[in-house]
């Protein structure tokens, strides 16, 4: 009999092909965006431009970097074999066909195209299921939700998009708080832990505390806003509410000495990205309270500052680390934090109305889709390739 041929080595870890695909979309959609905004393209799809660019921000470019982080961490939680092979190359393909049925989807029967779309995330919810309760990680149960609640804020959008009567914004909002709630969860677990390995490996006295009542609270806290915040973002109190989970989450990451950690990037910019949630949650609220605030100011911090830098700062950490290389920051990947972080501050900026706003836009977007363009040709090779050197 012949041997089973190997696998190349893209179809190897979850990691390998949706950490390449949200870098490569995150710049392949923001380019489609502004060329709708100049007039260049008209796309065939239900959703309007600016819908279609919330949407695939959050349900392509942001859902494709949950997956990858998610199949890559569940292994590490159970002990068991990762996905790969032929149902790895199943869930990146629906994840590719649910980007092209939402860019045609004037052209598809609407059933057709919401099939097209939620394969992805309700396949990546039964995997993830199967790998955790087959293992009994009890755990990490929880984590599940946040991923089912994206699969019903997408479908929502969708049918918005359709003339159904849904709350106007009720699936974006949503999308957004279950990716938050993502971050505050996983970034509660490993910046700390994180920290505490690399200050313990330099002989630090004074080492981050383990999680106790204050997470707690602070995980409850925000989920209770966030959700006020999607289901009823027309009260006053949810303002109040934003503001204390961002507080408390403040003091949260205060507690994980993110500043002793300036001389190793690559585990700094998880403290930056964390410190971009708190930013952001607590513009939310003071948006809710205060008008004179833009909420496209507190969105763009949420979206462009902490999912898009804690994205990066795990899909690079990941993939030196499951690729065999140092987990130590050069040039080209500091340059690509350095990228992130000037594109998210101008665009929050860019959403007070100026003179120079339009020029805020432009390089706004551009340095935030160099970074991900970067990440791309940088580490694409050691996603694409099977040990350091190739």
């Amino acid at each position: 009999m012949n041997a089973p041929q190997p696998l190349p080595p893209v179809l190897t870890a979850g990691f390998r092909p949706f950490f390449l695909a949200a870098s490569c979309w995150a710049v392949l959609a923001l380019a489609l965006w502004l060329a709708m905004l100049m007039g260049l393209v008209i796309l065939p799809s239900r959703f309007d431009p600016l819908s279609w660019h919330v949407h695939e921000m959050l349900f392509g470019f942001v859902l494709a970097g949950v997956g990858g982080f998610l199949l890559t961490a569940i292994p590490n939680w159970t002990g068991r074999t990762p996905v790969r092979g032929a149902l790895l190359g199943v869930l990146i393909g629906l994840w590719a066909l649910g980007r092209a049925a939402t860019l045609v989807s004037a052209l598809l029967p609407l059933w057709l195209a919401i099939t097209a779309d939620l394969a992805f995330p309700v396949l990546l919810e039964v995997v993830a299921a199967r790998e955790l309760i087959a293992a009994g990680n009890r755990r990490n149960y929880p984590l599940m939700v946040p991923v089912a609640v994206l699969g019903l804020a997408n479908l929502l959008m969708h049918l918005e998009a359709a003339g159904a009567s849904v709350p106007p914004g009720l699936g974006w909002r949503l999308g957004l708080a279950a990716v938050a709630m993502l971050i505050s969860v996983i970034g509660g677990r490993i910046v700390p832990a994180f920290t505490r390995n690399w200050l313990t490996a330099r002989g630090a006295a004074r080492l981050p505390p383990p999680a106790g009542r204050l997470d707690s609270a602070a995980l409850g806290l925000l989920l209770a806003g966030l959700l006020a915040w999607a289901c009823l973002p027309d009260v006053d109190g949810v303002g109040w509410l934003l503001l204390a989970g961002a507080a408390v989450h403040l003091v949260r990451l205060a507690r994980w000495q993110g500043l002793r950690t300036i001389s190793e990037p690559v585990l700094a910019i998880l403290h930056l990205g964390y410190f971009w949630l708190v930013v952001a949650v607590a513009l939310l609220g003071v948006a809710r309270l205060l008008p004179a605030l833009p909420l496209a100011a507190a969105l763009h911090a949420l979206t462009a500052g902490a999912f898009s830098t804690m994205l990066l700062a795990v899909m690079t950490r990941a993939t030196l680390g499951h690729t065999g290389r140092a987990l130590h920051a050069d040039g080209p990947t500091i340059a690509i934090y350095a990228l992130v972080t000037v594109g998210a501050v101008l665009r929050v900026l860019a959403a007070w109305p100026a003179a120079a706003t339009m020029m805020l836009l432009g390089v706004a977007a551009l340095c935030w889709a160099a970074a991900f363009a970067l990440f791309a040709v940088i580490y694409g090779r050691f996603l694409l390739t099977s040990r350091p050197g190739m």
